[in-house]
Parts: C-alpha cells; sequence; structure tokens
C-alpha cells in the first residue's frame, strides 16, 4: 500500500487539494498547506519511489520563489487598472453612458438591452473589472428595463453576461494573469484577445436581435415620454461624417512626415474636432447640433479617449501593460476630477479595492508556489502531461478534453483560482502539441468567462442579486408597483449567454486567426534568395588580411587594412607576393605531369 502511494503521490496530491477547495477552505491557504503537507509525505516515501525528487534542504528555494513572486513587474498591472475601474464607476461614467445610449437605441425595439451590452463593452475597456460594470448596470439599467416592461429573465441575463465582457476584452485582468502563467507578452495577449471579445459582443446583440423578432413583447422599445433628449440621429450622423473627413484630411497631410502613425494621428484629430464643436455648442446654445448628438459626442468620447491611452499606446508599443496600466489610472482621476466627483472618499474607496484585490492574487501567488515545489517534486507536471497528450485525437482532443475540465472547474472556482492552479498544468502538454500559448490563453480566458455566469456559483449572479428588487416596490416615476426579480429569474436568463459563450470557444478552435493575427502579416521570404557573404581574407579588395609579419607583432597575426592605430594609422609593408602573371599560357592537360 505504501509503495503504491508512492509511485502516485502527485495524483493523490491533485485529488486532495480539490477536496479541500470543496470543503470551502480559502484557496491560497489550500495551495499552500496542502504542498506543505505532501512536502513532508515526499520526503519520508522518496526512498520507496525513484519519481520522487524531494528533500528537506529543497525548502530552502520558497524565499526565492516568493521573492519573484512580489518582484513580478508584469503583476503591477493589477492593481494599476483595478484602481482605474473603481474610480470611473465612483465618477458615474457608467451612469451617463447607459442614459446617453440608452435614449440613443431607445425608439428600436430591445434598444435598452443594445445599450447595456455596448456600455458593458466600453465598460470592460476602460475599467477591467466585472463587479464593477455588473453592479453599475444593474443599480441603473435593470430599474428602467423593468419599468418599461422587459422580459424579468432577458433584462437579468443580459446585464450579467454584458458585465462578463470585462473578463475577454483588454485591459482584462484575467488576460494579465494568464500572460505571466504562460510566459508570454501581456501586449501579444491582448491584442490576441481583442478581435474575439468584439466579436463575443456581436454574438450578444444578434442574440437580442433575434429575441426581438421571437419575442416581440419581451422587450419593447422607448417610450416617447421616456426618451427626454428626444431626436436628432441625423444631426448626430452629420457630425461624424464631418470627423471622419477631417480625419482623412489629417491623414493625407500627415503621410509624408508621421507614415503609418498618420491614421491614429489623423482619427484624433477628427475625434478633437467634433468634441470641442460640441463643447463649444453646447456653452454657447448654438443648438447646431441636437441634444441628442451634443450629449452622446460629449459623454461617448472621453471614455475612448482613456481606452486609446491605455489600449492605445499598449498596441503601438508606445508603452508597456503596466505603464499604460498608471496612466489609466491617472485618467481616470482626470475623468472624475472634471465631473467634479473626485473626492477623499472616492480615493479611499478605490485604494481599499484595489488593495484587498492585490492582496487576495498575492496570497493566491505564493500558495500556488509552494504547491508547485512539491507537485513538481513528484513529477506531477510529467504525470499531467502523458495524461494529456495521451488523449485520443491528438491536439483535437487534448483541445476538447481541456476546455471541458476548465468548464467543469469553472462551476466551483472563479478565473483567478483557475488560472494559478490550472493553467501551469496545462501549458507544458499545450506546448508539447505545437499549440501557440497565445492562441491556447485566449480560449482559455473565453471558457473561464463562463465562471463568472455558471448558476449556481456565478460571481456575475451574486452580484446582480445583491443589487437587484427583493421585494415589490413603488416605481418613483410611473407610480406603480413593480415586482422584484427572483434568484430562479436570474439564473434562467445566464443560461443563453453561457451557450453563447460555448458557441465563442468553438468559433475560436474553428478559425484560430481571430486571435493568431496578433503576429502580424510580415513579408514573405524566399530562403532560395538568402545570400550570406563572408569577408574575404587577402591583401586585396579590404577585409581582413593575414601579413606573414606585423600586424600587431605577432607571426601571422591579424592586421586591418589601413594601418593599426598603435602606429599611427599608417599602412605596414606588405608581404613579399609574386607579381601576378598577366597572360598566363593555360595548362596541357593532354601529357602526364612531368617531375624535375
Amino acid at each position: 500500500m505504501i509503495e503504491f502511494i508512492a509511485e502516485n503521490l502527485a495524483p493523490i496530491m491533485f485529488v486532495s487539494l480539490i477536496v479541500f477547495l470543496m470543503l470551502g477552505y480559502p484557496v491560497a491557504f489550500s495551495l499552500a498547506a496542502n504542498g506543505l503537507l505532501f512536502f513532508i509525505i515526499g520526503v519520508e516515501l522518496a526512498p520507496l519511489s525513484d519519481s520522487i525528487n524531494l528533500s528537506w534542504p529543497l525548502l530552502n528555494a520558497l524565499p526565492e520563489r516568493f521573492w519573484g513572486v512580489m518582484s513580478n513587474d508584469t503583476l503591477l498591472a493589477i492593481p494599476f487598472f483595478t484602481f482605474m475601474g473603481i474610480v470611473l464607476e465612483k465618477s458615474g461614467m457608467a451612469e451617463d453612458l447607459l442614459d446617453t445610449i440608452g435614449q440613443l437605441f431607445g425608439p428600436v425595439r430591445g434598444g435598452l438591452a443594445y445599450a447595456v451590452i455596448f456600455v458593458g463593452a466600453l465598460l470592460a475597456a476602460t475599467t477591467g473589472v466585472v463587479a464593477a460594470s455588473v453592479i453599475a448596470m444593474g443599480l441603473i439599467s435593470l430599474p428602467i428595463m423593468l419599468r418599461y416592461g422587459y422580459d424579468r429573465r432577458v433584462a437579468s441575463g443580459v446585464i450579467a453576461a454584458s458585465g462578463t465582457l470585462a473578463q475577454i476584452i483588454p485591459p482584462s485582468l484575467v488576460l494579465i494573469v494568464l500572460a505571466d502563467q504562460l510566459g508570454r507578452s501581456v501586449g501579444d495577449m491582448y491584442a490576441g484577445a481583442l478581435v474575439p471579445g468584439l466579436v463575443l459582443t456581436g454574438l450578444y446583440m444578434l442574440y437580442i436581435l433575434l429575441m426581438s423578432f421571437l419575442k416581440r413583447d419581451s422587450m419593447p422599445a422607448l417610450p416617447l415620454e421616456a426618451r427626454t433628449l428626444g431626436s436628432g440621429v441625423t444631426s448626430l450622423a452629420i457630425a461624424f461624417i464631418v470627423a471622419a473627413g477631417i480625419a482623412y484630411a489629417a491623414h493625407v497631410y500627415l503621410s509624408p512626415t508621421q507614415g503609418e502613425n498618420a491614421d491614429i494621428l489623423g482619427a484624433t484629430v477628427g475625434v478633437a474636432f467634433i468634441y470641442v464643436v460640441a463643447l463649444i455648442d453646447r456653452a454657447l446654445k448654438i443648438n447646431a447640433l441636437s441634444r441628442l448628438a451634443q450629449q452622446v459626442i460629449i459623454v461617448l468620447i472621453p471614455p475612448l479617449a482613456l481606452i486609446f491611452l491605455v489600449l492605445g499606446t499598449i498596441f503601438l508599443g508606445i508603452a508597456t501593460p503596466t505603464e499604460g496600466g498608471a496612466m489609466g489610472a491617472v485618467g481616470a482621476l482626470i475623468m472624475a476630477a472634471a465631473k467634479g466627483r473626485l473626492g477623499l472618499d472616492v480615493v479611499r474607496g478605490a485604494l481599499t479595492a484595489t488593495t484587498r484585490l492585490s492582496a487576495f492574487v498575492l496570497f493566491i501567488l505564493i500558495g500556488a508556489r509552494v504547491f508547485s515545489l512539491t507537485f513538481y517534486g513528484v513529477n506531477g507536471h510529467i504525470w499531467v502531461e502523458h495524461l494529456l497528450t495521451a488523449m485520443p485525437g491528438g491536439e483535437t482532443g487534448f483541445l476538447i478534453a481541456v476546455n471541458l475540465l476548465v468548464f467543469f472547474l469553472a462551476f466551483f472556482l472563479d478565473f483567478f483560482e483557475l488560472a494559478f492552479i490550472i493553467v501551469p498544468l496545462l501549458a507544458p502538454a499545450a506546448d508539447k502539441l505545437g499549440i501557440d500559448l497565445i492562441w491556447f490563453g485566449v480560449l482559455l480566458g473565453i471558457n473561464m468567462q463562463t465562471s463568472f455566469m455558471h448558476p449556481p456559483f456565478g460571481f456575475a449572479l451574486f452580484y446582480l442579486r445583491s443589487v437587484a428588487a427583493r421585494v415589490p416596490y413603488l416605481d418613483k416615476v410611473t407610480g406603480k408597483m413593480t415586482q422584484p426579480v427572483t434568484t430562479g429569474q436570474i439564473y434562467w436568463g445566464a443560461v443563453p449567454f453561457v451557450g453563447i459563450q460555448i458557441l465563442m470557444v468553438a468559433l475560436t478552435i474553428m478559425f484560430p486567426q481571430m486571435v493568431m493575427h496578433y503576429k502580424g502579416s510580415g513579408a514573405a521570404v524566399d530562403p532560395s534568395t538568402i545570400k550570406i557573404e563572408v569577408p574575404g581574407f587577402g591583401t586585396g579588395g579590404g577585409g581582413l588580411t593575414l601579413p606573414d609579419n606585423g600586424g600587431l607583432g605577432l607571426p601571422g597575426g591579424l592586421q586591418l587594412p589601413g594601418g593599426s592605430p598603435l602606429d599611427g594609422g599608417q599602412q605596414p609593408a606588405q608581404p613579399n607576393n609574386p607579381p601576378a602573371q598577366e597572360n598566363k599560357p593555360a595548362t596541357d592537360l593532354s601529357a602526364p605531369p612531368k617531375f624535375n
């Protein structure tokens, strides 16, 4: 029995960790306790198995592993982006966006749902924090959607799902962790995840479009009396056409001097122009633009500018993700100050939430380092690699098995826990199968997004449950009694969006170029045209000369043409080479050679 345990210590250790987590112990302490417990067992059983490489001196490696976690510059992006998201949530940006975009889409059936998805994607690209997005939209949009007759399951599902877009759209926190665990660039991970995130947003909107035809009464258009900004879509369209024209003109003007950056700079000029025009139009009451156009431009452009400040600088190679996060945090403070909502309580609350999340991540990482020290010492990584690479179907079988594993573990673990526990075990097997790790990381990120939507443990569902009405309440606008949203309605509303996320996983596997575009399209090189020239030796034609004497004063030393700097740059005397013979007769090969 003891020999069996010694030979199978790795799987026993992994199953024990799952049991610890199922019992409800904190993840960080479960990892560390499991690692230390099995380290002791492994040291005692080491003489019985060749697969156990543990000894007491190995514990001396733990301080260095802890220091490696705390000195990781990449992980600094997590507190920066968290702070940025909390400040933006406190600044009221989400409230302004939802109100304005809701009125823009209001005349359309399902317009409020479209607005929630659009704003969810925009908040995801500025905050990167799921909790902030779900809570903000739940507090603001859910009462309005219930007020105007939206189906409770549709309303709760679209709010929870839109909030989870912060999981996959950069600057997502989980993408930072995945890049760190896979040993890849955060910038590449962001570039690879951008298109899948936008496609997923489009699939959410497509679902709402289908539902608006299949169940017309489940999502009515916003009534006319609720559209306080009035109409004015034509004015908005003309404003964006003018901005596009100015952007194109600036692009043409800047192309000779700015090259590839001219398109970005041109777009910046066009957007800045229309923003200034809208501000002047409102301040001076010229009314060249409609109220709706003014509000959309003034509310929409600042978060877009913040997105460019963060993601644009990262994609252009101007800033690292950590530097982009720092600039985003400063930009969020400026936006909150511009709205007059930057107070000491806002900063204190943002710092408190940032400290809690950063400490949570740090403790999980430290626990994971203790666990991995023991797990690698019992060759657990080799066991996992052999288990996964031996799956029938090769690479396809591996991907199916891994995605099923992550999907079911997401019922019980959140994305941080999955990233720190499961991903380091999967990455070596994926790399051995020749799978691009950026593509693999984005695929896992999309899959782990379901961890927020899984009934009954999805965190997005918990966030929405915490702000949704539990008892009937009197609506302040209509004066009617409004029924609450039940937990069952929230759970059933999430199910279709979990299905859409699974569909997105399948699409990412079927169309990997959605992610692989991050590599760019470098010019193809024909190996047959490659020519390698090696500098020749001798006295003529430059290059290196090998004089018989001289040079550095050593026999056969190397002499650079033009003389040595030690002798004032004078050309040394050339060796006595025989003069070249001109018009040398061709050798007669018809007779045998003669030897004198």
